[in-house]
Formats: structure tokens, sequence, C-alpha cells
């Protein structure tokens, strides 16, 4: 069946956002007494913050005392203190035009609140180009569980095999397969090629997917 649809990760693969995300981590769990080193959190960035939350200090969860109000501060963190001057990845407003001028239909699948996306997306100067998406709020359970990317399929009615994800870490990768879903992962997230061998393609940036977009699996 024809590729029809792409869903979209956001944070590391069209914004580079990853160490802000993991310093805000930081930063929060250190106003509330917690030291939690950048080293340690940084690579799980890409898992939803449910899931952060219990693994930088067992017996805290995103709902409820400490684990809530870090929850919290974490988001207070990226909206007002990193997300407004954080840089789009090489490319990312080109392929993206590119892909809509392809007839492909975007969506973007992300851990995020909708709040930060809006905020992500207008520092990546794609504000414009991506209306449709899904968020922390669709989803039951954040990657690296299936949940975000079949609420992205869903919502644009499309089967698992009408659609591509680009990504960049291996939760984004793990999400999407458990949906039926193929990724082509891109590297400017931080992640190397070992912990993206489960994508049917790596690339740079949304640039080097571009220059070599008509030998990508977006093209066949």
């Amino acid at each position: 069946m024809a590729l029809q649809a792409v869903i979209l990760d956001v944070d590391g693969t069209l914004i580079l956002s990853n160490d802000a995300h993991a310093q805000a981590w930081v930063e929060a769990f250190a106003t509330y007494g917690y030291d939690v080193p950048f080293d340690k959190v940084r690579p799980l960035i890409g898992m939803g913050g449910d899931k952060v939350i219990p693994k930088m200090v067992p017996g805290l969860n995103k709902e409820e005392g400490d684990g809530k109000a870090i929850s919290q501060k974490r988001k207070e963190l990226m909206i007002e203190k990193f997300a407004p001057t954080l840089p789009s990845a090489n490319g990312t407003r080109e392929l993206v035009l590119h892909m809509k001028e392809q007839g492909l239909r975007l969506v973007i699948a992300t851990s995020a609140t909708s709040e930060e996306l809006s905020l992500l997306l207008k520092a990546g100067k794609v504000d414009d180009l991506l209306d449709e998406a899904t968020t922390s709020s669709d989803a039951k359970d954040s990657k690296p569980s299936p949940d975000i990317v079949q609420a992205a399929l869903k919502k644009i009615n499309m089967e698992p095999n009408q659609a591509l994800m680009i990504g960049d870490t291996p939760y984004d990768i793990e999400s999407a397969n458990k949906a039926g879903v193929n990724v082509i992962a891109v590297r400017c997230g931080g992640f190397d090629d070992t912990q993206l061998k489960d994508a049917i393609a790596i690339y740079d940036d949304p640039g080097d997917l571009l220059a070599r977009y008509d030998d990508s699996p977006l093209a066949k």
C-alpha cells in the first residue's frame, strides 16, 4: 500500500530540545531536594515523564506528592525557560514543506503537553505547517508504549501500513513498531546507530533525509 501519512516526533527530531528536557528534569528534581545527574536522565529523554520519574527516584510517581510537583516544575521550566529559544534541527522546515508538497498527511505524536508543543513548534518555525497532533493527553500510556502512535493513526484515519514515523529515540521506534508502524530515525536527538537499529533507515537530521529523499522510504 502506498505511503499516505507521516507521523512526526518533535523533541530531538524536528527541534533540538533533548538536552533542554534533561536539564529541566535535573532542575525540577533539585527544586524538591533530589540530586538527579544530567547523565542519568539524558538517555531516558523520549520516554513519557510518567516513566522517567520512578526510574530516577523509585517510589515517586507523576500522580501525587513530590513526583507530581516535580512533573509540574519540569513543565514550567520548559515553557518559561527553555522552549522559547530552542533551535530547529537542520532542514526541519524544508523537509516538512517537501512532505506536504508530496501530498503526505502529517500528524505529530509527542509525549509533550499541548502547551509545550505549541512553543516548541513556534521555536522551530514550523507552527504554521503542522496543525494535527496527538499529545500526552491523548495517550493513556506514554512512549515506549504504542498508545500515542495509535492515537495519531486514529486521528488521521490511517492504517499502520499507510504510514511511517520519523523519530530520534529508541522509544519512538519501540512505540511505533508496537503499533505496526515502521520508523525512519534521525541522529540529531543524540542517540547512536546501535540504539536506533530497529529503524528501517537512519539519517543525520531532517536536512540529510531531504537531501536523499528520492532514495528514502518516504518516496517508496
